[in-house]
């Protein structure tokens, strides 16, 4: 999880406003220390602590609490309010035409963004195409080629050409009917004359919508400086924090970032290619204090999950039928939106709880359950009871695997069984679920179920 360190540590902080008998002078002034120290360890800069603790003292020894709202609620909601405050008010990027030229220095994450970004738009429905004018790392044109090619993007490069502005004024006759044009531009270890240049005579070319600073997280505070000189050199209009799985210092990206004139769009959560997530402050600090993020949640089951698959499997479900087939896709599907710590942080309520479970525990029983599936027959899937000693041991051999894995499994399928049957016997969840399908689907429902 993103800040993970700095997550717990204000979880615990809710968790003894939640535990106080009232609300008074000495609870606000120790609770105010501890985010002060939460803060300072996530590497947030020291003025923007004081001034939010001072504010969170200020306001919960002062305001009264609106109606129908306890002195707990309300000072949950100040520290909410503040730390929300101090990561700036979000940009979204448009989903709809436009040139995007990337910008930022060697080792910061930059050509990866690339195709993450290229990604994003091309699951929003938008026809992408990049352009690789780094013409100064030799693996830069091959490695933005495999990422066009595994995110299903258009490329463009011309391999030995130095000039980066050329190659980018081909690429965009060549992308001329293409929605959204994402140029991946050469990096220096830092910002030179011939660097701010070259960006100069690419945007020239390009005439980009967007001119994006690529960070690095592990920068911590030098975020801020970093942002404002590529700013003063090229006219930067947002930033993308990357590696922020990986660094204690992502407070201090964040933080820096947000006070100068361009505003953070993406932060990239992982090495993967779905490892990109939009950046709102509200969302962002709702999961670090456990309190869930259901809205990027849904985006992810939209963007892996298809509607059919989902509503085929639920079809399955509400007529009665649960094999080892629907569990199966049940698995999938949930494998297919992200590591499981993850998912668990955008669940209200259930994100506080991960310092307590075993996630990696979990994820790794998920991918052994999915490999013994594997080694049964079509039979076996379709009927689990079938499965007795003999079978077990072939399963077993055949995933590679011990004998009790297999029976896990078996009994894991039961009590997801037994929990099918009883969401199929509670007639007001059915109902609500059946107001949702369409007049076929319901027909068909029917149909199966004998009504």
């Amino acid at each position: 999880m993103v800040l993970e360190g700095l997550g717990q540590s204000l979880r615990n902080v809710l968790k003894k406003i939640a535990g106080a008998s009232h609300i008074d002078e000495a609870l606000v002034k120790d609770i105010t220390r501890d985010i002060q120290r939460a803060l300072l360890q996530a590497d947030v800069n020291v003025k923007l602590v004081l001034e939010l603790t001072k504010n969170v003292e200020r306001r919960a020894l002062t305001e009264q609490p609106p109606a129908g709202t306890s002195p707990k609620e309300h000072v949950i909601k100040i520290i909410y309010g503040e730390l929300t405050r101090i990561l700036g008010e979000p940009r979204p990027l448009p989903v709809a035409k436009q040139t995007i030229m990337m910008v930022g220095l060697y080792g910061q994450g930059k050509t990866t963004t690339t195709g993450k970004l290229g990604r994003y738009f091309h699951k929003k429905g938008l026809k992408v195409g990049v352009i690789a004018a780094d013409v100064y790392r030799p693996a830069a044109y091959d490695q933005l080629k495999q990422v066009a090619e595994k995110v299903g993007i258009a490329f463009y490069g011309e391999p030995g050409e130095k000039d980066a502005a050329k190659i980018v004024a081909n690429g965009m006759r060549h992308f001329e009917n293409t929605e959204v044009v994402i140029i991946d531009t050469s990096g220096r270890h830092a910002l030179e004359d011939d660097l701010i240049n070259e960006l100069k005579r690419i945007a020239d070319v390009a005439k980009p919508d967007e001119r994006i600073l690529v960070l690095d997280a592990s920068v911590g505070q030098q975020a801020g400086p970093q942002a404002k000189a590529f700013h003063d050199a090229v006219g930067v209009t947002s930033v993308i924090i990357t590696k922020m799985d990986g660094t204690a210092k992502g407070g201090g990206a964040l933080s820096a970032v947000a006070q100068t004139q361009a505003s953070i769009v993406f932060i990239g959560t992982g090495e993967h290619l779905t490892d990109l997530e939009p950046f709102e402050p509200t969302r962002f600090i709702s999961r670090l204090l456990g309190m869930g993020d259901l809205r990027t949640l849904l985006e992810a089951a939209k963007e892996n999950i298809s509607e059919e698959q989902a509503e085929e499997t639920v079809k399955k479900m509400m007529s009665g039928r649960f094999t080892l087939h629907e569990m199966y896709d049940q698995m999938e599907m949930l494998t297919s939106m992200g590591p499981l710590k993850k998912l668990m942080s955008m669940l209200p309520g259930i994100g506080g709880l991960q310092d307590k479970m075993d996630v990696e525990g979990s994820q790794e029983r998920l991918r052994k359950f999915k490999v013994v599936m594997d080694s049964m027959t079509d039979e076996e899937m379709e009927d689990p009871k079938i499965i007795k000693s003999s079978r077990i041991a072939r399963i077993a051999r055949g995933a590679g695997v011990e004998t009790k894995d297999v029976r896990d499994l078996l009994r894991q399928f039961n009590m997801s069984k037994k929990a099918v049957k009883g969401f199929m016997g509670n007639r007001k969840l059915r109902k609500q679920l059946m107001k949702q399908m369409s007049s076929e689907d319901m027909a068909a429902f029917k149909e199966q179920a004998g009504q």
